[in-house]
């Protein structure tokens, strides 16, 4: 990285004097100053001689929990990688996907007890990516709090939760054995881990054992200018962001919390987003074993060309599946159609549902350490002089597929899995409402295939009834709850 010389002026405020400056000694630890040297950041000491006893303290005590030859080497990496040729796209091959259609019901129903089966033996984990607030919901708490505006006024987190507690109880039905606890690991960041940790004891867990729920925080980096140097958040204070979902292999290493899984004796582990409610699902784990591959994912067809979503591409013949982002296709390759099947040739949109084995976890943490490539996005980040235009480096959840040496892909309906939550009412798309309504639809769904019949006040396309996740997990076993009985929408049906 390039050294920038720090002179004699530095630092100097307008207004200051060189005789004010002198009485300000005195200077900052020699041992750190010659250490920040060494990775191009000593400007970090630019107001050294404006700061109070307190804030120099403050200012060294942040330089100081910085791990700082990791953080130049994912700033060489990263800024490095910029420009590099990457192998050329090519389509999934179809033999990684289970399409909706090509799925028996007997692939369904062997799935479905196979996934069972390893829950009951406590084999399954739960991971949740719960770092973001609700900003763009009009919301500072984080994102799991919020209230999509169903009948029961459950929040995204005790819907996951509840879901964990039906899927523990049909395991242990299927098996005859005593119900395995499947263990909750949230990972939250710096903005959101304190409301998140009350927000759970305040509400008991929602039913499940305090001891069942770990939550770990995902790290931060500093915010760079484009030759690689921190910006000041304040004259005290480096500037620093979550390291993006990504931030979960390293959080799970930093933390022990894959040791932790293997002590509990877990060897598949589901990740996935904070709108995502279908948590645990025992088809997509027992496809996933089934298949005997390191990383699986959901995927939805893409809806049109430009819709806003990341889809899997295969790099390179033979090569590993990955993740683009939509903004990084050309819009010619993403309207281009599969001549034999009519769909999109890149139609598989990842929806941040993924399940890898726990040695694959292993795997990734180590390698991508290793690589130290961080996805870089020019943000207006908060600085001394207001804000500037600098980078934030993030890791994506989806990076992991590059490493695995065999992925599959699991097809599912959007109008059964995915509303995302990314927008406030009143936009166009993926909104509390758009989401609401999409489930409400899908549970009258399941009332009228349970024979049970409903009634409504407004248009039933603008409400429907919600079924309790300790109800049914997907549909399943409400024939005793419904049969014959109507309900009145919108509504909650419970035991």
């Amino acid at each position: 990285m390039k050294e920038i010389v720090i002179g004699s002026e530095i630092g100097r405020r307008e207004g200051s004097s060189p005789a004010t400056e002198k009485a300000a000694s005195p200077s900052p630890p020699d041992t750190l100053v010659e250490r920040m040297k060494d990775f191009g950041q000593q400007d970090a000491f630019a107001y050294w001689d404006e700061l109070s006893p307190e804030e120099r303290d403050l200012l060294v005590k942040d330089i100081q929990s910085l791990d700082l030859p990791r953080m130049d080497r994912i700033i060489r990496c990263s800024l490095g990688s910029q420009g590099l040729p990457l192998p050329a796209i090519e389509p999934v091959p179809e033999s990684c996907v289970s399409t909706v259609e090509a799925r028996t019901l007997e692939d369904r129903e062997r799935w479905w007890k196979r996934g069972l089966k390893a829950i009951s033996e406590g084999k399954l984990a739960v991971v949740l990516l719960s770092g973001g607030q609700g900003t763009r919901l009009g919301s500072s708490d984080p994102k799991g709090c919020f209230n999509i505006g169903l009948p029961s006024g459950k929040s995204l987190f005790q819907l996951q939760a509840e879901r964990i507690l039906c899927v523990q109880r049909l395991a242990a039905q299927f098996t005859d054995a005593a119900l395995s606890p499947i263990h909750w690991y949230i990972m939250t960041s710096p903005f959101t881990d304190d409301a998140t940790r009350k927000f759970f004891e305040s509400h008991k867990y929602f039913g499940l054992e305090a001891d069942q729920v770990t939550f770990f925080q995902q790290g931060t980096i500093p915010c760079i200018s484009r030759d690689g140097r921190f910006i000041m958040e304040t004259p005290y204070k480096v500037a620093k962001a979550p390291d993006g979902n990504g931030g979960l292999y390293s959080a799970l290493k930093s933390s022990k919390l894959l040791e932790d899984m293997a002590m509990r004796g877990v060897r598949y582990v589901d990740c996935y987003g904070v709108d995502n409610v279908r948590v645990a699902d025992p088809t997509f784990l027992g496809y996933f074993i089934d298949k005997g591959v390191s990383a699986a994912a959901k995927v939805v067809r893409k809806a049109y060309p430009q819709e806003k979503v990341g889809v899997f591409v295969q790099r390179g013949r033979g090569g590993p599946l990955t993740v683009v982002e939509y903004s990084e296709m050309d819009p010619s390759v993403s309207s281009e159609i599969n001549q034999i099947t009519g769909r999109l040739r890149y139609c598989w949109s990842n929806v941040c549902l993924h399940m890898f084995t726990l040695d694959f976890l292993n795997q990734v943490a180590n390698g991508l350490e290793k690589d130290s490539i961080y996805h870089l996005a020019e943000k207006k980040i908060p600085s001394v002089t207001d804000y500037t235009m600098g980078l934030k480096l993030e890791q994506f959840i989806f990076d992991a597929f590059a490493y695995s040496p065999s992925t599959a892909l699991f097809e599912v309906l959007r109008e059964e899995e995915f509303a995302p939550v990314k927008n406030a009412n009143g936009a166009s798309y993926d909104t509390p409402d758009s989401a609401r309504l999409m489930l409400l639809r899908l549970h009258s769904r399941w009332v009228v295939a349970a024979g049970g019949f409903l009634t409504h006040s407004v248009p039933l396309y603008l409400t429907g009834v919600e079924i309790s996740p300790l109800c049914s997990y997907g549909g399943e076993n409400l024939e005793a709850i419904c049969r014959g009985r109507t309900f009145h929408a919108p509504s909650e049906i419970t035991f």
